[in-house]
């Protein structure tokens, strides 16, 4: 205290200069509506400034959340979208189309593997949010996998970059069907193979899933077509497709839920054995 004291006497000069400039400041503030204007004017620009970064930072801290609601509103989206049937399919068809009801389970990649031969994803949901073996994987931009395993809160995928896989594609614009495998060597490539010769098709076609499997829904996004072989041994083509996805940068992803797939795989079961 004494301390203060002793700072106080000794700038008393400077301290009382500087009051008497705050007083006439103010006093020229307070009667002149000019400078009254600039001086209010320039304290919200700074405190508006002030606020403005406030604002940045708490936006930044609530991206997560905001991430996760949006990929919660994504997920109903596309609940909405699978189980409506198309307005362009008659109605005769239509009423097939809106048997198959699904339902999309929003979860996360907290593991990707792209560098080896079978690589795997691991989610951060697993059987007690209904995710169960295979059940598609999809993002906004095409598929990802299949689910292979499950725990109570996790579950592993099989990605498509895993030469294991095995999907149902087809041609977007001539509905001709192939299997979409991957060799091994390109993370932004797949192949779609057994495609029919007579398949009229180019570089740049869009290829889908195909629909002939009761684990993706049929349309779905998967790539381009980049380059065309014809396999000597089979005598049919094989695409090198460019993928829509990133497959080494995956954050949301939805789990397809297909409502019958148990009825109609106990039904192919008994039928095989019969």
């Amino acid at each position: 205290m004494q301390q203060i004291f002793n700072f106080i006497i000794k700038n008393s000069n400077r301290l009382l200069f500087l009051l008497l400039l705050g007083i006439s400041f103010s006093l020229a503030v307070q009667s002149h509506s000019y400078h009254k204007s600039k001086v209010i004017n320039s304290a919200n620009a700074i405190s508006g400034g002030v606020y403005e970064r406030m604002n940045a930072i708490d936006e930044y801290f609530n991206l997560r959340v905001q991430n996760q609601d949006l990929a919660k509103e994504n997920a109903r989206l596309k609940t909405l979208l699978f189980n409506n049937p198309d307005t362009l399919v008659p109605p005769s068809l239509g009423g097939l189309n809106a048997k198959f009801q699904t339902n999309v389970i929003v979860t996360k990649v907290i593991h990707n593997s792209y560098n080896v031969h079978e690589n795997f994803l691991t989610l951060n949901n697993g059987e007690k949010d209904g995710i169960k073996p295979d059940m598609g994987v999809i993002n906004d931009l095409g598929i990802v996998g299949i689910i292979e395993n499950t725990s109570p809160n996790y579950a592993t995928v099989i990605s498509i970059l895993n030469t294991q896989s095995k999907i149902n594609a087809k041609i977007k614009k001539s509905e001709h069907f192939g299997s979409l495998i991957w060799d091994g060597k390109n993370t932004g490539f797949v192949q779609l193979i057994d495609v029919p010769r007579l398949a009229a098709i180019r570089k740049g076609d869009t290829i889908v899933t195909g629909g002939q499997s009761i684990i993706f829904p049929e349309n779905i996004n998967i790539g381009t077509i980049d380059k065309i072989y014809i396999d000597n041994k089979t005598n049919y083509y094989t695409l090198n497709i460019r993928l829509f996805n990133d497959m080494t940068n995956l954050g949301h992803v939805y789990v397809i839920k297909r409502k019958d797939s148990e009825e109609i795989t106990t039904l192919e079961a008994k039928s095989k054995h019969e």
